[in-house]
């Protein structure tokens, strides 16, 4: 197998963190440009300074967090630690599935202490800062845990059956590998309002009245397969508001936060579901479904050819390896992959852009249009959004057009 330098490893990671860093150096530049007139109502002065002071502070933390985060990722690779541990776990004698599982169950935990104080640092000092903040303590130990929980259970099933295939099936692991990504797919959308979700909140059908009712007239007109609606108790966590659906087929079910139906009047409401529901008629949901599975095969084409080709475990830290190991060859094709990461992000957010336009014209169809321009102000206004982001920052990171954009399609 060809070798792999430490240091094109070391390269990839330094690109990424230095790519990301001048985008935000560029957007946080960008905050003091004029607002442009179609949104001079969405914030008062005085809560204008409070976004842009809001914006600054997320962003230096964003960039402190990159330098602590790349700067342990890059000791990591110098001191061979990822390449140590698996020698470790191999020498306590447990098979190759086993020793992936206990791989990744360390660094999963390594990785969740030390993501602890930014969390915590994020929540209970920014966000209360900001007013954003209404999860307690003991509400985010209680969160903390059962998203551990969930990882080992979920992740550790998934890892499980993938190990088991690579190790078993050769050169049709890839194919095995994207039949169990499609399956857990389907399932994850069909459980996820109806087990993972009530792990964390409370939802409850949506009382009878006018805004039920306006909702299921309108479902009606434009044919959309609405069963339920349910309202999620997201003000226990935050101040932030959303809107989301789910399921497939006849089964779908509507899902609004009591902090979107707070904020907004009843015809807003249901301008901002008439843009989800324009999705689904424009099939979105099946397009990115056929994409991110395309995608997906792609990259589990690619890593079963190069992890037969490419001997990346001496360059972390294990020499001596005789044929791949899966644990070691997914981190460095992690690593290896940077740039094509960026380079589909790039389309996919493009062609995402895209989409929340044509979202945006189905709701325009049904004379929503005003009520979704001043939707999407309060939704702006409430969550502090940033109003001129740099055009660098919107082209890479944006999957949604900024508020001036939307509103200028709508005003066409």
């Amino acid at each position: 197998m060809v070798q792999v330098s430490i240091w094109l490893f070391i390269g990839l990671v330094l690109f990424g963190y230095v790519f990301e860093l001048i985008l935000d150096i560029l957007n946080i530049s960008h905050k003091n440009k004029p607002i442009p007139p179609q949104v001079a109502d969405v914030y008062s002065d005085e809560a204008y300074a409070k976004q842009q002071k809001y914006e600054k502070v997320t962003t230096q933390f964003s960039i402190f967090q990159g330098v602590i985060s790349t700067s342990i990722i890059v000791m990591l690779l110098v001191f061979g630690v990822f390449g140590w541990l698996h020698g470790t776990i191999a020498e306590l004698g447990f098979g190759k599935t086993p020793a992936t599982l206990l791989f990744f169950g360390v660094i999963l935990l390594v990785s969740k202490v030390f993501s602890l104080p930014f969390s915590i640092y994020g929540t209970f000092v920014i966000e209360e800062r900001f007013g954003f903040n209404r999860i307690t303590p003991k509400l985010f130990i209680i969160d903390s845990l059962k998203s551990l929980l969930l990882s080992v259970v979920i992740g550790g099933v998934i890892l499980f059956v993938i190990t088991w295939l690579f190790y078993s099936t050769g050169k049709w692991f890839w194919v095995l590998a994207l039949a169990v990504a499609l399956v857990f797919t389907f399932i994850a959308n069909i459980l996820y309002s109806r087990v993972i979700v009530p792990l964390f909140n409370k939802q409850e059908p949506l009382k009878e009245g006018s805004l039920r009712d306006l909702i299921f007239e309108f479902a009606q007109k434009v044919n959309f397969p609405l069963t339920k609606v349910f309202v999620i108790d997201g003000s226990k966590r935050s101040t932030k508001a959303n809107a989301y659906f789910s399921g497939f087929g006849k089964n779908r079910r509507v899902v609004l936060y009591d902090t979107l139906i707070e904020k907004m009047s009843e015809t807003e409401v249901l301008a901002v579901l008439a843009h989800e529901i324009g999705h689904f008629r424009k099939k979105h949901i099946w397009i990115n479904l056929v994409i991110g599975n395309v995608q997906a095969g792609a990259y589990l084409f690619l890593f079963t050819l190069l992890s037969t080709k490419i001997d990346v475990a001496s360059a972390l830290g294990f020499a001596g390896s005789t044929e791949a190991i899966f644990h070691l060859s997914l981190i460095g094709f992690g690593i290896l992959t940077t740039p094509l990461d960026l380079l589909l992000s790039l389309a996919t957010n493009r062609l995402s852009r895209k989409m929340e336009y044509q979202a945006d014209v189905f709701a325009k169809q049904y004379k929503l249009d005003s009520e979704l321009i001043s939707g999407l102000k309060k939704l702006s206004a409430e969550n502090l959004s940033n109003l001129t982001p740099h055009p660098a920052y919107v082209f890479v990171h944006y999957s949604h057009p900024t508020l001036v954009q939307r509103i200028g399609k709508l005003s066409d």
